[in-house]
């Protein structure tokens, strides 16, 4: 029984890999908030600027230079203060990216190569030799058998349908 039904675990296997593809930019982004508590500071530096500059427009730089010149000192020291925590911020979230995207690219693989290892020699799926004529020993690789479908070729084929499948998702 359980041999009768690989393609289909080959099938869902594929699908869940590539349904978890589609969202992987969501859960690097899920992930990334988690890691950062740093947006309420950077939130608060920006409403710190924006006072600061409110402030900056109500006084007459004729009348009161030093007072100007010192608030807009202030206003340059916070704006270059703000722009490296952003950058720091921009700079782990795409390590963050990076790291969950090759996690996923890793097990995504491993889990590949344990199908292949398990249904190399035996094919996922028997049809009959007439559905694909032309094409009998390329499909039935590496299991050699007429009319089966090998790991490979079921891979392929899957991973196209299911990509397919997932366009409008994605």
């Amino acid at each position: 029984m359980a041999e009768s039904c690989a393609w289909l675990l080959v099938l869902s296997t594929v699908f869940v890999c590539n349904l978890f593809k589609v969202q992987l930019p969501t859960f690097s982004s899920i992930l990334s908030r988690l890691l950062q508590k740093d947006a309420e500071q950077e939130s608060q530096m920006r409403s710190d600027i924006q006072s600061m500059r409110q402030e900056l427009s109500s006084i007459n730089m004729m009348d009161e230079f030093a007072r100007y010149a010192r608030l807009e000192r202030q206003i340059n020291k916070m704006t270059d203060k703000l722009k490296t925590h952003v950058k720091t911020r921009t700079g782990q979230l795409a390590k963050v990216k990076w790291v969950v995207s090759i996690v996923f690219y890793v097990l995504q693989a491993a889990l590949m190569i344990c199908l292949i290892w398990k249904y190399y020699s035996e094919p996922v799926i028997l049809l009959p030799s007439k559905w694909i004529a032309p094409l009998e020993r390329l499909v039935a690789f590496p299991t050699g058998i007429a009319g089966g479908v090998g790991i490979t070729c079921w891979l392929v084929v899957c991973n196209k349908v299911v990509a397919v499948f997932l366009y409008p998702i994605s």
